[in-house]
């Protein structure tokens, strides 16, 4: 792992408008310790891949690109798992304050300890994908414990972090309609709640699979067609969100 002043960097996109609010550079990290079985970025999972880079590097790379963000544009730190280098994280999110860029974090979540909650000190925008909301299918299918990722949001809550909530729309395992209220009732417990972004299952990823050698979980699921995703971001806007913002 690497320390606080570098990271293993696996790519980064110079400018994207579907991570978070407004234009964002966005830097996926290396290493992820998760399993999800729709993962589009398998070669990202080991935690020696990638090229190290430090705070300074990237932060300058970022300032190439600052007249474009606006009011709410910024950096996106994405991954694999962006927590597993939350030392680094958090003097890189705390150098991008200091230099006036926001800050948003894609993750998973992560038990929040004290480097966690020193990453979430510098985080303006949180998108925490909860994978499922069955916690013995988010164990079994994705590694993952469903009740880390909801002390996670509630730390992102005492943080002042806006919380996106994200859910991808697999046919067959995340599509049912009592399966999205029951991710409505999960996400309206957060008072930083801003919205809930449904996102559609592709399989654009299975290149990366065969390039790797490793067999992709959904080759055989069919996609999330455009029918099936307008009728449960329709369930969602009809569900009583308490007093969150409305979901768009």
């Amino acid at each position: 792992m690497s320390d606080s002043k570098t990271a293993r960097v696996h790519s980064f996109q110079s400018l994207g408008a579907v991570d978070g609010p407004g234009l964002r550079c966005v830097v996926f990290l290396q290493g992820c310790p998760y399993r999800c079985p729709y993962c589009h970025n398998p070669d990202t999972r080991p935690m020696d891949g990638g090229a190290e880079n430090s705070v300074d590097a990237l932060c300058d790379r970022l300032e190439r690109y600052k007249s474009y963000f606006g009011k709410e544009g910024g950096v996106t730190v994405s991954g694999g798992e962006p927590l597993m280098q939350c030392a680094f994280l958090a003097d890189f999110f705390a150098e991008c304050h200091r230099r006036g860029i926001t800050t948003c974090l894609d993750t998973a979540g992560m038990f929040p300890d004290d480097g966690v909650r020193a990453v979430l000190a510098h985080t303006d925008t949180v998108l925490c994908d909860i994978k499922h909301t069955d916690a013995s299918v988010c164990r079994s299918s994705f590694g993952l414990s469903l009740d880390v990722t909801r002390q996670f949001l509630s730390a992102c809550d005492e943080a002042g972090c806006c919380i996106r909530i994200r859910h991808v729309v697999v046919p067959g395992l995340t599509d049912g309609e009592e399966h999205i209220k029951a991710l409505c009732s999960i996400a309206r417990q957060y008072r930083n709640l801003e919205k809930i972004e449904l996102l559609p299952f592709r399989k654009l990823c299975a290149d990366k699979y065969k390039t790797l050698g490793i067999p992709f979980p959904l080759a055989d699921t069919p996609e999330c067609d455009a029918a099936l995703l307008a009728h449960l971001n329709a369930v969602v806007s009809s569900v009583e969100l308490g007093g969150n913002p409305d979901f768009d």
